[in-house]
């Protein structure tokens, strides 16, 4: 049985030369670069489309992509006719595994109040004092609506789980606080909003 063994063992595993397709670790630098500079814009494109627009977490995935090729540099290198299918697919199954983690883990929610919304751009945008006027003139819930949809950008249906209410009450909300905030701005003088 060990004779049976011993030559299983021996065809398994890979001749010296097939492990070691790149030499050096300067060979799998170099090796990195080709893909950042062949597959790049490829590969954040075609995980951006996945992700439906998010080009951060696209670079994310682009990265880690490119560190997977990194840690399989030395089994690549030499095929380059695979290397590309291969790329894509480790991509799709990156977006794949963020989505089944989302699902699993939600975002977590926390009162408005809490939550920083100073670094944002739109938040930079719309603290000037006539809009900081303008929506101090609209009730609680309206307020509330407003910095869930388009400070935070949260969905309808996040900011619908935030406050405990249904999506269509979340709408309706967000419609009428548009609106009024909308006649606030015109009242101020500030027209084209």
């Amino acid at each position: 049985m060990n004779g049976i063994m011993e030559t299983e063992a021996t065809a398994l595993a890979p001749a010296p030369s097939q492990s070691r397709r790149l030499a050096s670790d300067a060979d799998c630098d170099a090796f990195i670069k080709d893909i950042y500079d062949q597959y790049g814009s490829l590969l954040v494109r075609y995980a951006t489309r996945l992700l439906d627009g998010d080009w951060h977490k696209a670079e994310d995935i682009f990265q880690e992509t490119a560190a997977r090729a990194w840690k399989h540099a030395r089994f690549l290198g030499s095929r380059n006719e695979r290397l590309r299918p291969w790329l894509f697919t480790v991509v799709r199954n990156l977006v794949i595994d963020h989505y089944r983690a989302r699902r699993i883990r939600p975002l977590e929610l926390m009162p408005v109040e809490e939550l920083d919304t100073s670094s944002d751009s739109t938040a930079s945008t719309i603290n000037s004092h006539v809009v900081v006027q303008a929506l101090g003139e609209l009730n609680e819930q309206q307020q509330t609506v407003i910095r869930l949809m388009y400070f935070l950008e949260c969905s309808v249906n996040q900011a619908a789980e935030h406050l405990g209410i249904p999506p269509g009450t979340v709408k309706s909300r967000a419609f009428y606080a548009v609106r009024a905030l909308r006649k606030a701005l015109e009242k101020q003088g500030i027209l084209g909003l």
